[in-house]
């Protein structure tokens, strides 16, 4: 995928245009798409990002290495931004899949990472219903072009939503038993002698049936 993005580069200059291009779970930026032959101003690995949206600027979407680096970003529509966030989410889930096949992972991390991707898609998707009910119940009546566009966007958050949730599912299943993730398994002792089960008269079973019936 590629298109223009504003990147946040600084206070003196602002909210500056950007050709961005997401190839092979990559994404790069450039200053204008005539100038991609004269090389990336820069670029990261969608798999070391956390991606993040804005709750009050629906065009906003940022990307995060913690610790490292930080990348303001804003898409012309909201539209554009889920086309974006989707992209993003799907490279950066085929990249984790590449991974666990090819190598070992750190499980926690990569929980840890997958469980703030779904927190994003579940912030996405309550926007997105807020924007289907308002386009319904809008005072002069549904706006029917507004709520198919916000239902469309919806369909896609929760495609990408559900597949993060099977990646979760996968890496859950991978956690060998002394994880944190598992419920514990009580251990028995198998010096313990089953002790006899204790016979109910018949009487009694029959009485408590029929007060269970009144």
């Amino acid at each position: 995928m590629e298109g223009v993005l504003w990147k946040w580069t600084n206070y003196w200059n602002g909210w500056q245009t950007r050709w961005f291009i997401l190839e092979n779970g990559v994404i790069s930026y450039y200053k204008s798409q005539e100038e991609v032959s004269q090389g990336c101003k820069g670029s990261v690995k969608v798999s070391v990002c956390q991606i993040n949206v804005n709750t009050i600027d629906n065009t906003r979407l940022d990307l995060v290495i913690p610790g490292q680096q930080h990348m303001y970003l804003r898409a012309p529509s909201p539209q554009e931004r889920q086309k974006w966030l989707v992209a993003l989410g799907s490279a950066k889930a085929c990249v984790d899949s590449k991974e666990l096949n090819v190598a070992a992972l750190d499980d926690a991390n990569s929980l840890s990472h997958k469980k703030s991707e779904l927190r994003l898609y579940c912030d996405l998707m309550m926007q997105q219903v807020h924007a289907v009910k308002s386009a319904a119940t809008a005072d002069g009546g549904p706006e029917i072009q507004k709520i198919d566009d916000a239902s469309s966007l919806l369909t896609a958050t929760c495609d990408t939503f559900i597949r993060t949730l099977e990646d979760i599912m996968r890496l859950t299943s991978t956690v060998g038993p002394n994880s944190p993730f598992d419920m514990p398994i009580p251990k028995t002792n198998s010096s313990i002698k089953a002790q006899p089960a204790i016979k109910t008269p018949r009487q009694s079973i029959t009485r408590t049936l029929s007060q269970e019936n009144r």
